[in-house]
């Protein structure tokens, strides 16, 4: 599989995918976030944030500090590249001490600093479908292990298990 789909109808289940991505990541993962303004990047961390055992209202869009790190059963790093003006400036952060730390990296807006990333990382592409409901495309890139998408789809259903349905 070299492409996962995963549409979510409201945040709820927005919520359960960010959480079977955490127990799908490496550790050392990068995931790179590309999608609007709104389009629910920052919810994605939040969800996976939650799931590495950091308290959900603990994370917030990292815009003006554009690094926030987080301490919970893994740790998790979480960088905003919105407001930086350009690689150079990206770089400076020093972003490869999270790259290669022990946790997992989620980098928004990743697409403005694509040339900076590790070569071998997770893409997820969010897409607004409606008013509350959002698509995820996660592809793996680089050398990374491919099977994080098969365990990836097996821990949304496994979440889609455990919901009650209507």
């Amino acid at each position: 599989m070299d492409c996962f789909t995963f549409d979510a109808d409201d945040e709820s289940q927005t919520r359960a995918f960010g959480a079977a991505l955490a127990r799908a990541l490496p550790e050392r993962a990068t995931v790179s976030l590309c999608g609007t303004l709104g389009a629910g990047k920052t919810r994605l961390v939040q969800a996976v944030a939650r799931a590495c055992g950091v308290e959900g209202s603990q994370v917030v869009s990292p815009t003006f500090v554009l690094i926030q790190e987080y301490q919970g059963r893994r740790p998790v790093y979480h960088i905003d590249a919105y407001r930086v003006r350009d690689e150079d400036e990206f770089e400076q952060l020093g972003p490869e001490e999270y790259f290669e730390g022990p946790g997992v990296t989620l980098v928004e807006w990743a697409d403005r600093v694509e040339r900076c990333l590790p070569t071998d990382r997770l893409d997820v592409r969010v897409e607004v479908t409606g008013e509350h409901s959002r698509r995820f495309e996660v592809r793996v890139l680089g050398r990374l292990d491919g099977t994080i998408l098969d365990r990836l789809a097996e821990a949304v259903l496994e979440a889609d298990d455990r919901v009650p349905g209507p």
